[in-house]
């Protein structure tokens, strides 16, 4: 999150469009909502530049099973016959009462060359948060593969607030301080669910380059402009304990003239480089649209595309689709819906890696589980890695992670992402005007 040529110095972020009957009133209002957002603002820094809370582990360091990651001997004459499989790490978040919708969805998208940080928000007890962590230690193959944490200390995300773009920045922090060897940083929360196997997703990535960022966005502003851009918002979950709603200023401000908007989705596949370019880049456009998005409704959907589009190193890098299905109301487009059995057909169809919007316990994640995954209830999903008997627990013994076995779905991802990338449409897709 850094840029170092100077800018003139941006117009007052409101317009009062008020009437006063006395200049005396109009300023104290001026000031009033200038102390708010100063307040909120250097609130939201604050948490920014906290140090990453260190993740639930063992004091003791223990190495990861050498079974799932064997020393390869490198060979000068041998060609290699498959890429190396890259590696994900996943932020997987939730509320209270959603611990157990986070673990079946870890243990749905888990693989061993993965990593994967928990995160229930303040409003879940501690001894929620403690329980998940107990759990998630006493899972044979978590254990042997030491690449699943949980926030010990956690904060609030309201998803109509600047604090989801905290919390997600500090689980990409502190995945970035975990692990050296991640390709990709995906966040979910407890309604996500994938619709294909990691050994699926992990070898279609294979043989992407590992440099394109999956984002759904869009320059087009139209409604949003008055119902979601320029009203001015102060979050409390930025520097309240206790859980409030956000409130907003009776002013709104101008759009911005000194770089382009753009909205998207709250998911979003990104690089790891595009991760360090937020958090630890020399450039201060992350942290510049950071301070904006600070007052901004709904602004972690509009953060990321925003940076990417506005970055001459990244905005070629980006495909305009995020890889996650999603229903929304015919007559209400911008309204997502919650998934029914009805749906199930048309959902896997669509090629797409995960969907969203599943209700607690929804028979659509039995069926998915069930016909998609091949997982057992409790269990995590069979892969390559897993040498066990199909009439016992298959993954309870382990071999090679780096060994996949795709299938169906491997298939559908592939030709989802063969139509994005067709004919290098897709760069005629890239952060465009409209």
């Amino acid at each position: 999150m850094h840029n170092n040529h100077q800018q003139t110095p941006p117009a007052s972020p409101y317009n009062s469009n008020a009437a006063s009957t006395t200049t005396a009133s109009k300023d104290n209002s001026k000031a009033t909502v200038c102390i708010i957002l100063a307040t909120s603002f250097f609130s939201f820094l604050f948490i920014i530049a906290l140090p990453s809370t260190s993740p639930i582990r063992p004091l003791t360091i223990i190495r990861p099973d050498p079974a799932l990651f064997p020393n390869q001997p490198i060979s000068l004459t041998e060609i290699p016959s498959a890429p190396t499989p890259p590696s994900i790490a996943y932020f997987i978040s939730g509320s209270a009462g959603d611990s157990a919708r986070i673990l079946r969805l870890l243990l749905a998208s888990y693989h061993p060359r993965n990593h994967y940080l928990l995160h229930l928000d303040l409003s879940a007890s501690q001894t929620e948060r403690d329980r998940l962590a107990i759990t998630i230690q006493a899972i044979p193959i978590f254990k042997a593969a030491q690449n699943v944490d949980v926030v010990g200390k956690s904060d609030y995300a309201y998803p109509r607030g600047p604090s989801a773009i905290s919390s997600t920045l500090h689980g990409a922090s502190i995945l970035l301080r975990l692990a050296s060897d991640w390709n990709w940083f995906i966040s979910l929360n407890a309604g996500d669910y994938p619709l294909a196997t990691q050994d699926d997703i992990l070898h279609i990535l294979s043989c992407l380059p590992n440099d394109l960022n999956f984002v759904n966005h869009t320059n087009y502003i139209g409604w949003k402009e008055s119902k979601k851009l320029k009203p001015i918002i102060v979050d409390t979950g930025l520097y309240l304990l206790e859980k409030e709603e956000i409130f907003y200023a009776t002013q709104k401000r101008e759009l911005p003239t000194a770089f382009k908007l753009f909205s998207g989705s709250s998911f979003t596949m990104l690089t790891r480089s595009f991760v360090e370019f937020c958090i630890l880049g020399t450039d201060n456009l992350p942290r510049t649209l950071l301070m904006y998005f600070t007052n901004t409704p709904y602004s972690y959907s509009n953060y990321f595309p925003t940076v990417l589009c506005n970055s001459d190193q990244y905005k070629k890098t980006v495909i305009n689709h995020n890889l996650q299905h999603v229903a929304f109301n015919k007559t209400i487009s911008t309204k997502p819906l919650s998934l029914k059995p009805e749906e199930f057909d048309a959902m896997i169809q669509s090629g797409a890696a995960f969907a969203t919007h599943f209700q607690f316990d929804s028979p659509v994640l039995d069926r998915i589980d069930r016909e998609i995954l091949k997982r057992s209830p409790g269990k995590v999903v069979p892969g390559g890695w897993c040498l066990g008997e199909p009439a016992n627990d298959t993954c309870s013994v382990w071999g090679d992670a780096s060994i996949l076995r795709p299938g169906p779905g491997a298939k559908r991802l592939k030709k989802r992402i063969v139509d994005l990338l067709a004919d290098d449409k897709y760069r005629s897709m890239q952060c465009r005007d409209e």
